[in-house]
């Protein structure tokens, strides 16, 4: 794709919702046929989606997280599709509105109302409107370099299903379809790095799992930016014990910095950290059945779409899989190895609905044994409980999740896995409420670590509150 076009086709992605807000807001006093406690539960949610919206996004956080973020946004759709489909329609096309010509989807787009020193790596750090634009980067609104998971298509699905009487008066798949079209065109082609088919990414925010210990060892290789040259906004709004240790930040910022200076280019940059990671390429599979489903929906052949998450998956089981671990593994690709650690990125490819039975119920044995059993909680911590580098605290080093339960959730439900997906739905809308919607907990005591009123948490719960009970079919 030339880098003077951007993947953009049909009507213009930045509807006008008037009186949306007093829509929304009149939401929360409407009678629901449910338990008194869900609806109290419910009305949370709605009320953590509604103080966090900016009037054309959700952020994150209204203190760590002051912007909008690529995968945070795709599972507040989902969540917002219960509030207001037209809502939730509009925080995925704002998003898409900062696509590069490309084809990818900027981890953050920059509100430019909020000052430079609230968030760190700000936009003159990225500087993606300069060092982005032979990449295809816009000239406005800024964004990061880096990208996040591709749970995008997986939500435009869900939102177009949630009232699709309405999502064809307004044509929006016709005008998003495109757009996800290119994004995984550009993962699929930009982002195969090792040359086998496979999506891989260049710095660990891009898997989502900031410092996981399955990024360890690939970041030894790292000389990390001197501490004193940057400072973190992240400390000013989450203690530090929960927080990534200077190290790990001192890392980020050098691999984000030669990224950058190369000018975002994929095929020019060196690497320091590359990796190719179960999670991102499982929601690719799943984002791939979601495409198929979109196209069909539009009245073409999603066959093409089918055919590539079936691939995908064979690549994924072929080359992430470890049959003695019984886990999906992230691979290495400057030894081209897998890691020796196990994560809950390796838990997800679950989402996969081709995957090997064999498989399906090793993955079933793992979920359930004494590395990722929380009994007290019912959900699932982001490492392995008897890892040596298990911290219950420390951000992606053991917390438990919400959006990682809720893809879980949602995979095993794809395999018919339904007594188990309810104790894990159970587990999410008992904690979320019990810790104020948390941005994650300990796994063993529930306790509330990082952001309150967190949106993919709020998001996430209220569609574990309302969704219905069929089985996914994409």
């Amino acid at each position: 794709m030339p880098a003077d076009r951007r993947p953009r086709r049909g009507r213009p992605l930045r509807p006008r919702l008037p009186q949306e807000v007093r829509r929304v807001k009149s939401l929360l006093e409407r009678p629901a046929p449910t338990a008194t406690a869900a609806l109290t539960l419910r009305r949370g949610a709605a009320r953590v989606l509604i103080d966090n919206w900016t009037g054309t996004s959700t952020v994150p956080s209204r203190t760590l997280y002051p912007h909008q973020w690529s995968w945070d946004s795709a599972f507040i759709a989902i969540g917002l599709r219960h509030l207001s489909v037209r809502r939730a329609q509009q925080e995925l096309e704002s998003l898409l509105t900062a696509q590069w010509a490309d084809g990818r989807i900027p981890h953050i787009v920059f509100n430019p109302a909020v000052p430079h020193d609230a968030y760190f790596p700000s936009p003159d750090f990225w500087r993606s409107s300069g060092a982005g634009r032979a990449a295809g980067a816009p000239a406005a609104p800024e964004t990061s370099g880096i990208v996040q998971p591709p749970v995008h298509a997986l939500a435009a699905w869900l939102v177009h299903r949630a009232d699709p009487a309405e999502s064809e008066r307004r044509g929006f798949l016709a005008r998003v379809a495109p757009h996800l079209a290119a994004w995984h065109e550009y993962l699929l082609t930009r982002r195969d790095l090792g040359g086998a088919g496979l999506a891989a990414v260049v710095h660990p925010w891009e898997p989502g799992m900031d410092n996981s210990p399955s990024w360890d060892r690939a970041l030894t290789r790292v000389e990390p930016t001197a501490p004193g040259t940057f400072r973190r906004a992240d400390l000013a709004h989450g203690h530090p014990a929960d927080r990534p240790t200077d190290l790990d930040y001192g890392r980020y910022v050098r691999l984000a910095s030669d990224y950058r200076d190369a000018g975002y280019d994929d095929r020019a940059t060196q690497f320091a950290f590359a990796v190719e990671d179960p999670c991102f390429n499982a929601l690719l599979i799943a984002g791939e059945h979601a495409l198929a489903a979109i196209v069909r929906e539009l009245g073409g052949d999603g066959t093409r779409h089918t055919e590539r998450a079936d691939a995908l998956t064979r690549r994924m089981v072929g080359r992430l899989w470890d049959e003695e671990a019984g886990i999906f593994r992230a691979r290495d690709l400057t030894d081209d190895t897998l890691v020796s650690q196990d994560g809950v990125s390796g838990l997800i490819p679950l989402l996969a609905p081709g995957l090997p039975a064999h498989i399906t119920t090793r993955l079933l044995t793992t979920l359930t044994g004494p590395r990722f059993d929380a009994p007290a909680t019912r959900l699932v911590p982001s490492y392995d409980l008897t890892g040596p580098a298990f911290d219950a605290q420390r951000y992606w080093r053991g917390p438990a999740w919400f959006n990682t339960a809720w893809l879980i959730h949602r995979g095993l439900r794809t395999h018919g896995l339904r007594e188990q997906a309810e104790s894990l739905r159970q587990g999410v809308v008992t904690e979320a409420g019990a810790s104020d919607f948390a941005e994650y907990v300990d796994p063993a005591t529930g306790e509330a670590r990082g952001a309150r009123h967190f949106s993919w948490t709020a998001a996430l719960t209220l569609d574990l509150l309302c969704a219905d009970t069929e089985e996914p079919t994409a």
